[in-house]
């Protein structure tokens, strides 16, 4: 069954561009890779410090399209002292009934 993964947590404020370069070198990764089956995207609130990050897996309940990647494990070895407080991820095992945008 499909995976969807939604992490949001905020990052102290002098940490929030070199955040926001990790994860971007992530997908730079990603779209280098061009893995099958998934969706994911980051999202960054107003506020400049707050960041969700949304992973969908339409294949399987595995999240090591991305997790096994050297770019996200350089950016999650130093996460939590990047951020205010520990990310809080939310992982869901669910059976698309239908979408818009999601193949």
């Amino acid at each position: 069954m499909p995976r969807v993964t939604m992490v949001r947590y905020t990052t102290k404020p002098d940490r929030a561009a070199e955040n926001e370069a990790l994860s971007r070198a992530v997908f730079t990764e990603i779209h280098q890779n061009k893995p099958a089956g998934i969706a994911y995207g980051l999202f960054k609130e107003p506020d400049g410090t707050s960041f969700v990050h949304l992973f969908i897996n339409l294949e399987d309940d595995s999240s090591d399209a991305v997790t096994e990647l050297p770019t996200f494990k350089a950016f999650e070895k130093s996460i939590r002292d990047r951020c205010v407080a520990p990310p809080a991820a939310t992982r869901m095992t669910v059976a698309l009934v239908d979408s818009y945008g999601l193949k």
